[in-house]
């Protein structure tokens, strides 16, 4: 029997926001954010390292035995929320959730606690548009090598370790050495794509490679969708702000009916994002049935992708000839939430899940 789902935060997730909030501050100004997508080195490995070793957020996941903080999803999706805020370019959910729901599938613990210290850096090698459920690519297994090509691949250019599926069924462990990772365009130049090669790649056997990788982007998919509320929430909180300093005809431009219709339209969305994005977070942590996750994570993408594009759309339009600017950081929202909308599935395929899982299907 399932328990009603808690959607509010508690005084100690408050307080994690509150901590994370501060330091993606020191770290992540919007000036520094753009200034690290123009270099040849996007990921913040400052912002990781006080992320992942100062406040020990790569591993709440992680059981304490095993090396982590022992915390749940709702923990994690109140750090998401802050690194869509941010736009903060560090793997955190594809390390910190993606690389080591699947360890923990498979029950890997040294993997496990060198993930959990955030000194080592995993990802798993499945193409980053991948739905739970969805077909993978597997690599070839070999005389005991691996051989194959994997695209799409989000921080796998930050990665010490990757996690490779292999055509015998099994999740292998493959230091980043190992491989050729080459960089991939993406829209999102804040989680960057990659091509994962494998040219007779040694890897260790983790476990079975299918409830590894199902378990891994049903994670990913339902605590994505609190990346993207933070990513909306920064849109309507900047966008509001901006409209109530901007004047037009002597006074703000936030008091006219049009633009107050659109910005009240909005927040409702965002709220609405707020509630599937923690109930997803909660039956994901509450270790819900296995057909009470699937919906919760469906009904969550769903919905997350449309409002946060929209949102983010409304603010480049109502910040009208600025929010057209290089320097201003709108683009780099916009960016991640068009990237984030086909992450782990699109809305669309989220759809179809959720019929499916209730039996509404069309006819």
């Amino acid at each position: 029997m399932s328990t009603q789902p808690d959607l509010l935060y508690s005084e100690e997730e408050e307080a994690l926001r509150a901590a994370v909030r501060d330091l993606l501050g020191d770290h992540c100004d919007p000036a520094g954010v753009i200034a690290r997508t123009e270099s040849d080195a996007p990921h913040d490995r400052e912002a990781w390292k006080a992320l992942a070793e100062g406040m020990g957020l790569a591993g709440l996941l992680v059981p304490e035995a095993q090396g982590g903080q022992g915390a749940t999803h709702r923990e994690v999706a109140v750090v998401l929320e802050e690194l869509g805020r941010a736009a903060a370019p560090v793997p955190y959910l594809t390390s910190a959730v993606v690389a080591t729901e699947a360890l923990l599938a498979c029950g890997d613990e040294e993997l496990l606690g060198r993930l959990a210290s955030g000194r080592t850096v995993g990802a798993l090698a499945v193409g980053l548009h991948t739905a739970p459920g969805a077909a993978f690519t597997a690599v070839h297994v070999e005389d005991g090598t691996l051989h194959g090509e994997v695209t799409g691949v989000a921080d796998a250019l930050a990665a010490d370790v990757l996690l490779v599926p292999a055509d015998d069924g099994g999740l292998y462990a493959v230091d980043a050495d190992a491989v050729d990772v080459t960089p991939q365009v993406s829209l999102d130049l804040t989680r960057p794509l990659a091509t994962v090669a494998l040219a007779g790649a040694p890897g260790r056997r983790l476990g079975d490679a299918a409830p590894a990788v199902r378990r891994a982007l049903s994670a990913g998919a339902g605590l994505l969708a609190s990346e993207q509320l933070g990513v909306a929430d920064w849109a309507l909180t900047e966008t509001v702000r901006y409209l109530k300093e901007r004047k037009q005809f002597n006074r703000p431009v936030g008091g006219f009916q049009a633009l107050k219709h659109r910005l009240a339209q909005l927040w409702l969305e965002v709220v609405n994002l707020r509630a599937a994005a923690r109930n997803a977070a909660d039956v994901l942590a509450g270790q819900g049935s296995a057909e009470e996750v699937a919906v919760a994570v469906a009904v969550a993408q769903a919905y997350a992708a449309p409002v946060a594009v929209h949102a983010a759309e409304e603010a480049l339009q109502l910040h009208a000839g600025i929010g057209m600017t290089w320097e201003h950081p709108v683009h780099l929202y916009l960016k991640r939430a068009k990237a984030d909308s086909i992450a782990y599935g699109t809305a669309g395929a989220h759809r179809s899940a959720v019929a499916e899982l209730v039996d509404l299907r069309a006819p």
